[in-house]
């Protein structure tokens, strides 16, 4: 199979469209898909051609002003959420793609449903949004954290034992509602191994540069590894559908999840059917009229 077909398949190969049966120790973090390691060179290149012409979508999609692009990007910390959006994204007119990356809620968004601060990022029509993190939090680390949840001051009858249930069909309902109303939505797991993020928080601990980026709350959320990986699985499970599916990335290989993660949006705005708007006669006349007045405009002599 040539390169170009390869990099095509990556789009569907970690896709998850109904997760039902879904189990997270059927994907190995550190697959690369035949790809060999020496192949890592190479890649940039290919990523460049990709992001090229995800540029060239995006202009068009920017232009027809009717669908929108969430991606949401969700993983352990260290998986590379940060520098995979910084590479794939690096052509994107900045004028038509938001990043949002959400943190601890505020006072203010804790007095408010948990959908509350994320609907009001949601992409408009002609832009890409992308979530660095998201209302997936809500089900992910709030469900580790009981403390978490208490801080939202819900009324006790709406703790029940089946919140977590609920939340994943308000989840899916919301983004049904979303693709129903012109949004498409592809959603990332970068899928780090647990060694990979042991060796990249030695990294960042042993090179002055990178110090910024560690935090002790890395280590102690480490502690919570296996938890978190059933929750993800049964997340995945739960929120997977045809027009909001999940991409499980293999992300031990940083060249290779970047890859991936580009096809995937290339992909996605591929299948829009995008094209520049059509311009009406009338319209034409109008420019063409401008231009005739433009080119009889004398010319100012320079000095």
């Amino acid at each position: 199979m040539k390169i170009e077909k390869k990099l095509q398949s990556l789009a569907t190969r970690y896709r998850i469209d109904n997760g039902r049966k879904f189990r997270l120790r059927d994907f190995n973090p550190g697959d690369t898909a035949g790809f060999a390691e020496d192949f890592k060179e190479e890649s940039g290149a290919l990523l460049q051609g990709s992001t090229a012409q995800l540029s060239e979508l995006q202009d068009k999609l920017y232009a027809q002003y009717r669908w929108g692009l969430l991606l949401i990007f969700q993983a352990m910390d260290a998986a590379g959420k940060d520098g995979t959006i910084k590479h794939v994204m690096s052509g994107v007119n900045p004028q038509g793609c938001q990043v949002f990356s959400f943190k601890s809620p505020s006072a203010e968004e804790l007095g408010h449903g948990y959908l509350w601060r994320t609907s009001k990022c949601m992409p408009a029509r002609g832009n890409i949004g992308i979530f660095n993190r998201s209302y997936y939090e809500e089900v992910l680390v709030v469900r580790l954290h009981p403390e978490l949840l208490e801080s939202q001051h819900l009324p006790p009858a709406c703790v029940t034992g089946d919140i977590w249930k609920e939340r994943y069909q308000d989840i899916s309902a919301f983004e049904r509602y979303a693709v129903r109303n012109g949004t498409a939505i592809r959603k990332f797991f970068l899928n780090v191994s647990r060694d990979e993020q042991k060796r990249r928080f030695l990294a960042r601990l042993d090179q002055p540069e990178k110090n910024w980026k560690f935090s002790a709350t890395d280590v102690r959320e480490r502690r919570f590894w296996d938890e978190y990986q059933h929750r993800y699985e049964d997340t995945i499970r739960h929120t997977s559908s045809k027009h909001a599916p999940w991409i499980v990335v293999p992300a031990d290989n940083k060249w290779f999840a970047r890859l991936v993660v580009s096809s995937v949006i290339v992909q996605a705005l591929d299948g829009m059917n995008l094209a520049y708007p059509e311009v009406s006669d009338a319209k034409r006349k109008e420019l063409a009229a401008a231009k005739r007045e433009l080119i009889a405009q004398p010319s100012k002599k320079k000095a």
